[in-house]
């Protein structure tokens, strides 16, 4: 595909719903869509069906596909009702993304890693399309298509099923879901059905990580993302992504961010409104 080829973001955001929503498109989209899961659930249709997305899930309509989203609530791990979605989101159309959708079949539902790096792609793209005075629209559209690639190569890099990969996703899956609750490893253990001990074992070799390390970086990315976009207190954001104290939560988010939560939604602010 040629670099020059036209492209264009016509909307990318970030969407909080505490509150039932409800979109629905039976003739089809007039643009591409990218949307990415990064907490609570919302309920998408796919191939006639309506299904569950999960914290980690990235959907993906092209132009003239029916597109139906809901946001209602659901009954959690521990069986309460709760209505929450968070999710990154770009609306788009283009020469170049037309010849990227033709090059090879995609699902409109892609379980993708809730990590820094591809979570902030969509970060970086918010952020230059909300500046007020931006003399350098194609940097948006340059992250753009490293998103496009990178969707790519996680269709590539797709685990192999076999019982222990199947096991450690259903554990990640686990720490996504409930990752705003307190839970312990026997929790984790238990729902799938093994000890502590194989469980660890399984989800290092998988995903080089530990579980409670797992934890704390989807924790912290959620709460992150509340930082910048919700007006709740700081308070109550540490509570509500899954901190046992304010105190723990200061001292790990400084640590990961290098600066305190306070000083992390100012500077935030600051550069959405610059």
């Amino acid at each position: 595909m040629n670099i020059n080829d036209n492209l264009h973001i016509l909307a990318a955001g970030y969407a909080m719903h505490h509150k039932p929503y409800f979109s629905n498109h039976p003739d089809g989209l007039d643009h591409y869509l990218i949307r990415i899961q990064t907490e609570g659930r919302s309920r998408t249709r796919c191939d006639g069906k309506l299904v569950n997305v999960e914290a980690g899930d990235l959907i993906i309509f092209a132009p003239g596909e029916p597109y139906e989203l809901r946001i209602d609530a659901f009954e959690n791990k521990q069986g309460d009702k709760t209505l929450f979605s968070g999710d990154y989101y770009i609306l788009l159309q283009g020469n170049w993304m037309d010849e990227w959708w033709k090059m090879k079949s995609r699902p409109h539902k892609l379980r993708v890693p809730l990590s820094e790096g591809f979570v902030g792609i969509f970060r970086q793209i918010m952020l230059e399309q909300q500046r007020m005075s931006n003399p350098t629209p194609e940097i948006a559209e340059y992250y753009l298509r490293i998103l496009c690639l990178e969707i790519d190569r996680q269709l590539l890099e797709l685990p192999v099923p076999t019982p222990r990969t199947y096991l450690a996703y259903q554990i990640k899956q686990y720490i996504e879901e409930n990752a705003s609750t307190s839970f312990k490893l026997e929790d984790v253990a238990a729902h799938v059905g093994i000890s502590v001990s194989r469980a660890v074992h399984l989800f290092k070799a998988a995903f080089g990580t530990s579980i409670m390390q797992h934890t704390l970086e989807i924790r912290l990315n959620m709460a992150r993302e509340r930082v910048i976009f919700s007006p709740l207190s700081l308070e109550h954001i540490a509570e509500s992504s899954g901190f046992p104290s304010y105190n723990y939560f200061h001292k790990v988010f400084r640590s990961r961010f290098g600066m305190s939560p306070k000083q992390f939604r100012l500077s935030s602010r600051e550069s959405m409104n610059g």
